[in-house]
């Protein structure tokens, strides 16, 4: 499915085409975890990124001061956005910078990797020049929106992948929030287990196999629009 439209970046109009996927959430518990692991372990692939079967991820949010992202999620809003700095692993020389994209129903990432300095200069508010359409929207979008650091979120992801479809689905648990903690490049940074259990992600192109379909349903678990950003921002 595919969807071109424009963004304005710094009074330059730019047309991108845009690949969006379908998607789906459901929130579950650890055991549904066990039970869904040794599920997708039988048909699937882990990814290549992954180090016994998963990593650690930490994403920085942002949003106004009016909170657009989470009100926009909250009221689901049919066309949405939101921002984040992300790393892996522990990782603080490879961050990006990735923006999540909603539009009816469908959802779109894009990202670019980010320099040390750059990474400075978003944390302290700097001006950035760039040749990187993303990172020239996103500073464009600080200023007219006023775009803030708002909450770490951390967690586990255990990721799978099927190349019919280029599926791709995740077990993340261990959510933690760091309330309104922006320490984003501090590693050892306290963060606390957020009010919620897991989560079961599904993403695809143009269709799901239909063993995979069978293989992610579970007995009393519905799709749901569950936000790990959403979920981690009720404390602060």
């Amino acid at each position: 499915v595919y969807n071109t439209y424009e963004i304005k970046n710094n009074n330059e109009r730019s047309k991108k085409i845009m690949k969006f996927r379908h998607e789906w959430k459901h929130e579950i518990d650890f055991l549904d975890v066990i039970v869904l692991r040794n599920r997708l372990k039988a048909i699937m692939s882990n990814d290549i990124h992954a180090k016994n079967g998963k990593y650690l991820v930490r994403s920085l949010y942002f949003d106004n001061l009016q909170d657009k992202a989470l009100l926009e999620k909250i009221n689901g809003v049919n066309k949405r956005e939101k921002f984040r700095l992300r790393y892996y692993n522990d990782n603080i020389n490879h961050v990006s910078l990735e923006k999540k994209s909603k539009i009816n129903g469908l959802c779109c990432k894009e990202q670019v990797k980010l320099s040390d300095e750059q990474v400075k200069a978003i944390l302290n508010g700097d001006e950035i020049n760039s040749k990187s359409e993303l990172l020239n929207e996103f500073m464009f979008k600080t200023k007219s929106q006023g775009l803030k650091p708002k909450t770490i979120v951390d967690y586990v992801r255990e990721p799978f992948v099927y190349p019919a479809g280029n599926v791709r689905v995740t077990l993340d648990y261990e959510i933690r929030t760091g309330l309104n903690s922006t320490d984003f490049l501090d590693p050892d940074r306290v963060t606390i287990p957020a009010n919620t259990g897991a989560v079961l992600e599904v993403k695809w192109d143009e269709f799901l196999p239909a063993m995979i379909r069978d293989i992610v349903q579970l007995h009393g678990k519905r799709t749901t629009a569950f936000s790990k950003y959403a979920a981690c921002r009720i404390y602060g």
